[in-house]
Parts: structure tokens; C-alpha cells; sequence
């Protein structure tokens, strides 16, 4: 990899999350400075990790039920 630069697989390990997560977060870039290297992804291996943004209250859970 490039000096200054980790894999996802490195970024994963680090972060402790899947390597599938690490990817959706660069896909979206919601990762400050991370590349794509053709098919790969660079992170620099200063960058922090993003605030988890899903939603786990639960409250959109059945959601369908309460339509109105």
C-alpha cells in the first residue's frame, strides 16, 4: 500500500468493524481523505473514525403498521 495510507482490511481491523462497512463508509464518503485506487480503497491512516449514523432506536421499526 502507499506509504501513509492503510487497506480496508487494515482500517477494519483498527476501527473494529466489517471490512463491508469500511467500504460503504468510503463509497459514501463519509471517510476524510480516503481514495479509490481502482478497485481498492486507500484511508489515510490518520483519519478518524465517522459517528455511526444508522438509525438503532428501533424507532422506524413496523413502520408500516402506523401508516397513515
Amino acid at each position: 500500500m502507499i506509504e501513509g495510507y492503510m487497506t480496508i482490511k487494515e482500517t477494519a481491523n483498527r476501527w473494529g468493524v466489517s471490512t463491508r462497512r469500511v467500504q460503504e463508509l468510503c463509497s459514501k464518503g463519509r471517510i476524510d481523505g480516503a481514495e479509490k485506487l481502482g478497485r481498492e480503497w486507500a484511508v489515510p491512516n490518520n483519519a478518524d473514525k465517522p459517528i455511526d449514523a444508522r438509525i438503532t432506536t428501533g424507532e422506524y421499526k413496523d413502520w408500516r403498521k402506523y401508516k397513515k
